[in-house]
């Protein structure tokens, strides 16, 4: 990710977390769109910003967060790196899901059959 600058000993919960911040910069994604998608009442998610977050890896909203880091990679694989032309997709209707993958993204079904789309998709390359 691009402003992702941590020590190695640095805690996996800080990691995650920091790399949510920085996908949700590059696609423009509110603090509602993390709330939707991870799960995170608004309270906590408002703790989180407030100071250094950490997500745990192993929780529910850990687990969501690593699939959205996982869509992060997979759509900028398949575009190239371009983060234009993947705020873009994310934000565009796709009649495969027949909304915009961003509204998809919402429930935990939605994530994960947006994150195999982008594994197929990349498959086909």
């Amino acid at each position: 990710m691009h402003n992702l600058k941590l020590k190695a000993s640095t805690p996996p919960g800080i990691v995650l977390w920091k790399a949510v911040l920085n996908l949700a910069a590059v696609y423009e994604l509110t603090r509602k769109d993390l709330q939707d998608t991870l799960g995170f009442s608004q309270a906590t998610l408002s703790r989180l910003y407030q100071k250094e977050g950490s997500i745990n890896p192993q929780s529910k909203e850990g687990e969501l967060a690593l699939l959205l880091v996982r869509l992060y990679r997979s759509l900028s694989a398949n575009l190239g790196g371009d983060d234009e032309a993947a705020k873009s997709w994310l934000k565009s209707y796709n009649r495969y899901f027949n909304e915009s993958p961003l509204e998809h993204i919402r429930s935990i079904t939605g994530l994960t059959e947006v994150v195999f789309y982008l594994d197929a998709m990349r498959g086909k390359l």
